[in-house]
């Protein structure tokens, strides 16, 4: 591992006081480990047109990859205290994007957690079944040209 889980866990912690959810109450916090060593972190942000809400996991990744990261081996995520948060799907998709092996590291029972992100998102949909409809492997459709 060339995260430790649990500091990885406290950044998401740390993340969570940054969150701003008027609307839930929900507050999370996210924190993603690179393969070098950094940590960007995000907090779940709310908007009263609900559906432009952000996740905690996505403002973390897009941060990091704004700032130059393009791969991750884990990510952390805490909600509130006393409450498993793990990510949503949405956010497992993109994720997966990224870093298909990375762990996802969260707090159950006062104990570290630590889950392949494959497990929670098994047979994903990614850039391998693009590539195989592009190279002729898929069925064209209605639209196609």
């Amino acid at each position: 591992m060339t995260f430790e889980p649990s500091e990885l866990l406290a950044a998401a912690v740390a993340a969570r006081d940054r969150a701003y959810a008027p609307y839930s109450g929900f507050f999370v916090g996210a924190a993603l480990a690179t393969p070098d060593g950094r940590v960007f972190t995000g907090a779940n942000i709310e908007n009263a047109s609900y559906g432009l809400s952000m996740c905690a996991e996505r403002v973390a990744i897009y941060h990091a990859l704004s700032s130059g990261a393009e791969r991750f081996d884990a990510v952390a995520v805490s909600g509130p205290d006393g409450v498993l948060t793990m990510p949503c799907g949405a956010c497992r998709q993109v994720l997966h994007e990224f870093g298909p092996a990375m762990q996802v590291v969260v707090a159950e029972g006062g104990q570290l957690r630590v889950t392949p992100l494959s497990a929670l998102l098994p047979e994903a949909f990614g850039a391998s079944v693009l590539d195989a409809v592009a190279a002729g492997g898929g069925s064209p459709g209605r639209g196609a040209r």
